[in-house]
C-alpha cells in the first residue's frame, strides 16, 4: 500500500506529512511568526519563510515517520486555493522533488482536503454527509456523496467567517491572530451581553461584511461614550460577537441538514477550533439527533496531514497528474 509524501504551503504554515497506508506517521508543521509584526499575512514575506522551512521540515517528516525517500509512493501537494507566492513554493518543490525520484505527483484541492481530513481518523462519518467549511479564506457548507464528489450547496457571498473574527479581534486591538483569543476571551464573559443582527441572506448563502460594520460602528459609538469601554467590556464583547457568527453559521447548517435530510454533519477548517462553535454543534446535534464529526485540533489548521490523506485515496483512484502542473491561487472543487 502507498506511502506518499505531502507537502501544505498555503498561506503561512509550511507543512509536511507521510501517510502510510491510509495511516498518518508524520505531521510536521512549521508556524511563520513574523506576521504578528504587521497584524496579518504578507504574501512576500510568507512566500520566503516558505523557502526557508521547506528542506528543514521535509527531513524532519521523514524521520518522524522513520521512512526514507526511496520508500515514497508518491508526492501529494495542494495546488490550489491559496497564496499563489507561497503555493509556488510547495508546489515547485514537489515537482522537482518528484521529478529527482521518478515518483507520480498528486495534485490536492485545499478546501476538500480541509473535509477529507475526517477520514484521518475514527470515527469517520457516512456518505452522504454534510461539512461546514469553516476558515479566514472561505465558508462553505459541502454536501459531500464520496471522497471526490462534492459540492458546495451555500457559502458567503463576500467575506469568510474567520476574517469577521480576526478583523474585529483587529478592533479591539488583540494580537495577530486573533480568532483564538476572542474564543479565550469569549470562555469569560456573556455571549447575550450585546446583540448584532443576523444578516437575511437568500438559501443556504452567507454573508458577513455588513456583520463586520456593525461590530465596528458598534465599537465607535460606544467608545464617544467611554473611553475605556473596550478594555472594561472585553469578555463580554467577545463573547457577543463569538455567539453572533456561530449563531449565523449553525442556523444554515440546520437549514441545510433539513433540506437535504441529512443526519451525518462534520464541520472542517480553521475556525472548526473555535470551543464556542463546537460546544453550540454538539448542542444542535443533541437536539436534532445529528450524528456529528469535528476534527483533532491539529486537523483543523492548514496542516500537511489533510493534503495526505486525501493523496492517500487519489493514489487508490491512479488520479496523478504532470510536471506541468501550476499552482491556483484559486480552484474550483
Amino acid at each position: 500500500m502507498p506511502v506518499i509524501l505531502a507537502i501544505e504551503s498555503s498561506c503561512d504554515e509550511t507543512s509536511v506529512a507521510v501517510c502510510n497506508n491510509g495511516k498518518i506517521t508524520a505531521n510536521v508543521i512549521a508556524n511563520q511568526t513574523i506576521h504578528q509584526n504587521y497584524g496579518g499575512v504578507i504574501p512576500e514575506l510568507a512566500s520566503r519563510v516558505h523557502q526557508q522551512n521547506i528542506v528543514p521540515v521535509i527531513h524532519q517528516a521523514l524521520s518522524d515517520a522513520k521512512v526514507n525517500k526511496n520508500q515514497l509512493d508518491a508526492v501529494a501537494f495542494t495546488q490550489g486555493p491559496g497564496l499563489l507566492g507561497a503555493l509556488l513554493v510547495g508546489v515547485s518543490f514537489a515537482k522537482s522533488f518528484a521529478l529527482a525520484l521518478d515518483l507520480p505527483l498528486i495534485s490536492v484541492n485545499h478546501m476538500q482536503a480541509h473535509i477529507l481530513a475526517h477520514f484521518i481518523d475514527e470515527p469517520r462519518p457516512s456518505f452522504p454527509f454534510l461539512c461546514l467549511t469553516v476558515s479566514g479564506g472561505h465558508t462553505q457548507i459541502v454536501l459531500v456523496r464520496d471522497y471526490f464528489d462534492m459540492e458546495i450547496v451555500g457559502e458567503t457571498l463576500d467575506d469568510a467567517a474567520g476574517e469577521a473574527f480576526d478583523k474585529t479581534a483587529k478592533m479591539l486591538n488583540l494580537a495577530y491572530p486573533g480568532g483564538p483569543l476572542i474564543d479565550k476571551h469569549a470562555k469569560e464573559g456573556n455571549p447575550y451581553a450585546f446583540k448584532f443582527g443576523e444578516p437575511q441572506i437568500k438559501d443556504l448563502n452567507y454573508s458577513f461584511s455588513g456583520l463586520k460594520t456593525s461590530i465596528l460602528y458598534f465599537i465607535r459609538n460606544k467608545e464617544k461614550e467611554n473611553h475605556n469601554f473596550v478594555a472594561e467590556n472585553l469578555n463580554d464583547i467577545c463573547a457577543s460577537v463569538q455567539h453572533s457568527i456561530v449563531t449565523i453559521l449553525l442556523n444554515k447548517l440546520k437549514k441545510a441538514a433539513k433540506q437535504y435530510d441529512i443526519k451525518e454533519v462534520a464541520i472542517a477548517g480553521g475556525v472548526s477550533a473555535n470551543s464556542g462553535l463546537r460546544t453550540s454543534l454538539q448542542t444542535l446535534a443533541a437536539e436534532l439527533n445529528w450524528k456529528v464529526y469535528i476534527p483533532a485540533f491539529e486537523y483543523c489548521t492548514d496542516n500537511a496531514a489533510m493534503i495526505a490523506i486525501a493523496g492517500h485515496y487519489k493514489f487508490l483512484d491512479n488520479d496523478f497528474v504532470g510536471q506541468e502542473i501550476a499552482p491556483l491561487s484559486r480552484m474550483e472543487f
